[in-house]
């Protein structure tokens, strides 16, 4: 049974859009604020930035069969950001869509204990990543805003 990508083009759509509607208006102040200060992590910034790692990594590209991947480069603004995810989102759906993709084909020997999961748990996967750091970005820029 193939899968159907429409799903998970669809998928991808509504949970950037959802990031995007709530990153809206985001200044660099939000971008970079940390409720601790000792924890780059525990920002906006760092959320972003790893989404965009997350589902524009070359290791995605490598997996999935294709050797095109975007090269990422951290984000200095908070615009520059939210671009970077709105295009690695665009050109992992569309890598995802190559009719030589094929999303039921096991990933093979380069996802080492993943080696036999189709390629389509990896789509999920990137997608479950852009849904809970999503998630965690709103959440940050909520508490940012009652500060």
């Amino acid at each position: 049974m193939s899968y159907p990508r429409a799903d998970v083009r669809e998928l991808f759509e509504q949970a950037t859009k959802r990031l995007l509607d709530r990153m809206d208006g985001l200044t660099d102040d939000e971008w970079a604020w940390r409720p601790v200060p000792e924890d780059d992590e525990l920002t906006i910034r760092w959320r972003l930035d790893h989404i965009a790692d997350a589902v524009g990594g070359q290791r995605n590209w490598q997996w999935l069969g294709a050797s095109d991947a975007p090269e990422l480069v951290p984000a200095d603004s908070a615009a520059m950001a939210i671009a970077t995810v709105r295009d690695v989102v665009d050109r992992f759906i569309a890598l995802t869509n190559r009719p030589e993709i094929d999303l039921d084909q096991p990933i093979g020997p380069i996802g080492g204990f993943y080696a036999e999961h189709p390629r389509r748990a990896l789509v999920l996967h990137t997608v479950d990543e852009l849904i809970h750091h999503a998630a965690e970005a709103a959440l940050l820029r909520d508490l940012y805003s009652a500060g």
